[in-house]
C-alpha cells in the first residue's frame, strides 16, 4: 500500500466498501433510520441479555413482534447497515491508536465490543446462523473483549515503554477483529444470498421470484464483492434458468438486468459460460416474440461481458460461434429501438464486440451498419445523448479500418456528421457528460484520419471546413475540455489531409502543427494558456 495508514485501513476497507450504496431519502428521514442502529449500544446490549416476559396480551409482545418482522423482511439492509457502523468505528480505532488517544481508543472497543454483539444477536434472532459462521461469531466475541480488556489497561499508566508495547498488541488484535469481522459478515451475506437463490430455484410463484431477484439486484449495487459473493452462490445459474422457461416470460428483462450487474466481475461472466449463457443470450436477442424491453436486457449483458475492462477473454470463444446471429439482432435492434435507453444498450454492445474481432466488423459491414448508425444520429428518440453517440463513433471508428467502409460513409454523407460530432459539448456541468463528449470528439477526429486515406474523403472533409474546426481544438484547449487525447487525434486528423490537400493549412499553423515532429506539436498546443514573463 501507499501509506502505512492505507495498509492499517486495508483489513476493513473492503468490508465498508460493500455498505456505501447511496439511499436517497430525505436527510431527516435518513437520519431517523440511522438512529435505530446508532442508539446507546452499551445499554442495548445489556437489555439484549435478559429474557422479556409478559403476558400475552400486554402490549409489549406487539412490539416485539413487529420488531421481529422488521428484522425477517429486511434482514440485508439491516446486516449491511450494522456492518457500516462497526466498519465505521474500527477505522476510527484504527486512527486513534496511531494518535495514542488511548481514552478514545477505549471508549471506541467499548462501542465496537457492543455493535459486534448486537449485531450476532439480531442476526441470531432473525437467521439460524451456519455452524462455521457460529465459530467466526465466538471467536470475534472473544477477541472484541481481550480488545477491550487490554485497551483499559492503557489508561492506567503514563509508562511509554508499556504504552508502545501495548500499541503494538492492540494493533495486531484490532487487525484480527477486523479480518473476523470481515469474514463473518461475507458468511453472513453469503447465507442470505443462498435463501434468495432457493427462493428463485424451489418457487413456482412470479411475485415470490420477481421480489427475490429484487432484492439480489439491489445488492449488486452495493460494489463489486458483493457481486463476486453472489455469483459464488450460484445466482447467474439460476437466474438463467428462469430465462430457459416460457411460464416466467414475465420476469426476462428482470433476471437479465441482474445478471448484467453480476457479470461486472469475471466470476458472474465464469458462471455464464459455464451454463451456456450465450447461447442463452442469443437464443432472446434473436426471437422475435420477445419483448423490446428484454432483447435490451440481453444486449445490456453483451455489453457487459465483452467489456474491455475484463481481463479474461475464455468466454469468447463461445460467443465467437453465435457473433452472426447476435452482431445481426444487435444492429437490427438499433434501427428499430422505440427509445434512447434500448439503442444505447444495443449500440454499446456492438461497439464492445468490434474492438475483438474484425470478423464483427465485416459482418455489420453487410448489414448496412453505416446506414442504421448514421440515420440513427440524425434521430433525437434514439441518440439523444453523448453516451449514445460515444457508441456510435465508437463502432465507425473500428469500422473505418475497413476500406470497404469508405463508399458507405461518403454515400450517407457520413463526413457532415462527423463534423457535427466535432462539434459536440456537454448540455451540463456533469463530469461523466463532458468525458463522454471528450471521447466523442477524439473518436470522430481518428475516424476522419482513418478514413482520410482516400483522396475522395479527404477532399469532401475540407471542402466542407473540417480543417478550421480542427484547428480551432488543437489551438484552444477550452473547446476540447483540455483533453490531451482530443488534442492528439485532431493533430493526426490534420496530418492526414494536410498530406492529401497541401494547401489546405495556412503558412503559420502548418508552421507549428504539421511541419514539426507530433510530440512538439502536441507540446506547443497542451501549453498555450501557459503565460512565460
Amino acid at each position: 500500500m501507499a501509506t502505512p495508514q492505507t495498509s492499517r485501513q486495508s483489513s476493513y476497507s473492503s468490508i465498508s466498501g460493500k455498505m456505501t450504496h447511496a439511499i436517497h431519502v430525505d436527510s431527516v428521514q435518513r437520519w431517523m433510520e440511522d438512529l435505530r442502529h446508532m442508539t446507546e449500544v452499551e445499554c442495548m446490549c445489556v437489555l439484549q441479555s435478559k429474557p422479556i416476559g409478559v403476558d400475552e396480551d400486554a402490549p409489549g409482545e406487539l412490539i416485539v413482534s413487529a420488531v421481529g418482522e422488521h428484522v425477517t423482511r429486511d434482514n440485508l439492509q439491516t446486516l449491511l447497515k450494522r456492518a457500516l457502523v462497526v466498519s465505521t468505528e474500527l477505522g476510527k480505532m484504527f486512527q486513534r491508536l496511531e494518535k495514542r488517544r488511548w481514552q478514545r481508543v477505549h471508549s471506541t472497543a467499548v462501542r465496537v465490543n457492543c455493535h459486534v454483539r448486537s449485531l450476532i444477536q439480531e442476526y441470531s434472532t432473525a437467521r439460524s446462523a451456519p455452524p462455521d459462521m457460529q465459530k467466526y461469531e465466538k471467536s470475534l466475541l472473544e477477541k472484541c473483549m481481550e480488545l477491550n480488556v487490554i485497551t483499559e489497561r492503557c489508561l492506567h499508566t503514563e509508562d511509554e515503554y508499556f504504552l508502545k508495547s501495548m500499541k503494538e498488541a492492540i494493533h495486531e488484535i484490532l487487525t484480527d477483529v477486523s479480518d473476523s469481522f470481515s469474514h463473518m459478515i461475507d458468511m453472513a451475506l453469503a447465507n442470505e444470498i443462498q435463501i434468495l437463490i432457493r427462493q428463485i430455484e424451489d418457487s413456482d410463484n412470479v411475485f415470490a421470484i420477481s421480489t427475490a431477484i429484487s432484492n439480489l439486484l439491489s445488492l449488486t449495487q452495493d460494489g463489486p464483492q458483493l457481486c463476486s459473493i453472489i455469483a459464488k452462490e450460484g445466482a447467474v445459474v439460476a437466474l438463467l434458468k428462469i430465462c430457459r422457461q416460457d411460464c416466467f416470460s414475465s420476469l426476462y428483462a428482470h433476471a437479465l438486468r441482474t445478471v448484467a450487474s453480476i457479470c461486472c466481475v469475471e466470476e458472474g461472466i465464469s458462471q455464464l459460460e459455464k451454463v451456456d449463457g450465450i447461447l442463452c443470450l442469443a437464443d432472446i436477442l434473436t426471437d422475435g416474440t420477445c419483448a423490446e424491453a428484454t432483447r435490451a436486457e440481453a444486449a445490456a449483458v453483451m455489453a457487459q461481458i465483452t467489456s474491455p475492462h475484463h481481463s479474461s477473454t475464455q468466454h469468447l470463444a463461445s460467443f465467437l460461434e453465435s457473433m452472426q446471429d447476435i452482431v445481426t439482432a444487435l444492429i437490427s435492434l438499433c434501427e428499430s429501438a422505440s427509445c434512447g435507453e434500448v439503442f444505447l444498450l444495443a449500440s454499446a454492445a456492438l461497439a464492445n464486440i468490434t474492438f475483438f474481432d474484425s470478423m464483427a466488423c465485416e459482418i455489420l459491414l453487410q448489414l448496412n451498419a453505416v446506414h442504421i448508425l448514421l440515420q440513427a444520429c440524425r434521430d433525437r428518440q434514439r441518440v439523444d445523448t453523448p453516451y449514445s453517440k460515444d457508441q456510435v463513433v465508437t463502432i465507425l471508428a473500428n469500422l473505418s479500418v475497413l476500406e470497404q467502409c469508405t463508399a458507405d460513409v461518403l454515400e450517407e454523407k457520413g463526413i457532415e456528421q462527423l463534423l457535427v460530432l466535432l462539434n459536440e459539448k456537454p448540455s451540463s456541468s456533469s463530469p461523466s457528460e463532458g468525458a463522454a463528449c471528450e471521447r466523442v470528439q477524439q473518436k470522430a477526429a481518428v475516424t476522419l484520419a482513418r478514413l482520410s486515406r482516400d483522396p475522395l474523403v479527404a477532399q469532401t472533409a475540407i471542402q466542407l471546413r473540417a480543417v478550421p474546426r480542427l484547428i480551432e481544438l488543437c489551438r484552444s484547449p477550452a473547446e476540447r475540455n483540455n483533453s490531451d487525447s482530443v488534442l492528439v487525434a485532431c493533430l493526426a486528423a490534420l496530418r492526414r489531409l494536410a498530406a492529401e490537400c497541401p494547401d489546405s493549412i495556412g503558412p503559420a499553423d502548418h508552421q507549428q502543427l504539421i511541419k514539426p515532429r507530433l510530440v512538439d506539436s502536441f507540446l506547443l498546443c497542451s501549453n498555450m494558456e501557459e503565460s512565460f514573463v
